[in-house]
């Protein structure tokens, strides 16, 4: 089951990108370093639910 999550900056608080994840697979939440353009540099990004 695909789920509509969103990653969002640690430093800044804000939700820079969206992507689908597998929920029965991967259940714990995701953490990757990615492009923050408000910073203008790479942060640790954190996954939060979106509204659907």
């Amino acid at each position: 089951m695909k789920v509509k999550i969103g990653l969002k900056c640690s430093e800044c608080g804000d939700i820079n990108y969206s992507t689908t994840k597998n929920a029965k697979t991967n259940t714990e939440k995701l953490e990757l370093k990615k492009f923050c353009p408000r910073l203008n540099k790479h942060t640790l990004h954190k996954e939060v639910k979106l509204k659907s």
